[in-house]
């Protein structure tokens, strides 16, 4: 048979010495494995238990209210000038007479959307914001399959009215986080 190229060689066949025959090799990541079958595991169990947040941790987006259940963004636009990834749009809207229950300034916020799959939860939006409208919680972000969900509308972010809904305000608030973590605490131990 004719030789195609010239990078051919002879492979040497040569028996298996003793050492090889052991399949040593095999046996280090073995060893390695059994060692690691009888550590303490740390994968957590994600939805019944949750690992403690750390202090500058940054989740979900919230849109606040003021005491008189108002929103407090006057649609100026710095946190979506201030987004890094371009996530934040909104347009801005007059108020009309009769809403000034609803909004606290003459301009609000007719749309505001978050794109929560561009957004890298760097905080920037927050520290922009000159009427601490935005913040971000202490909420996991959830998950979903169909894209369209990953986009938050107002409504979405909005937190509840502390006027009408006091009870899931002070929820979005943070004010049950102690009862919360205790009872999760319980859980681990």
């Amino acid at each position: 048979m004719q030789k195609l190229t010239g990078k051919s060689y002879q492979v040497d066949r040569r028996p298996m010495n003793f050492g090889e025959k052991l399949y040593l090799p095999i046996l280090k990541g073995m060893g390695i494995t059994l060692k690691h079958m009888f550590q303490k595991k740390v994968t957590t169990q994600f939805p019944e238990e949750r690992r403690p947040f750390s202090p500058v941790f940054r989740g979900l987006h919230v849109l606040n209210r003021d005491e008189e259940g108002r929103e407090r963004c006057t649609a100026c636009g710095l946190c979506a000038l201030a987004c890094p990834a371009e996530a934040i749009t909104m347009e801005a809207a007059e108020r009309l007479e009769g809403e000034e229950h609803l909004y606290r300034e003459e301009k609000y916020a007719a749309k505001y959307e978050i794109n929560m799959l561009r957004c890298i939860f760097c905080g920037l939006c927050e520290e922009a914001c000159p009427k601490d409208a935005i913040y971000l919680s202490e909420t996991y972000p959830p998950t979903a399959f169909a894209r369209q969900k990953f986009i938050y509308k107002k409504e979405d972010l909005l937190i509840p009215n502390p006027i009408t809904e006091k009870e899931a305000y002070e929820k979005a608030l943070g004010k049950d986080m102690e009862t919360t973590a205790g009872a999760l605490n319980k859980r681990k131990s």
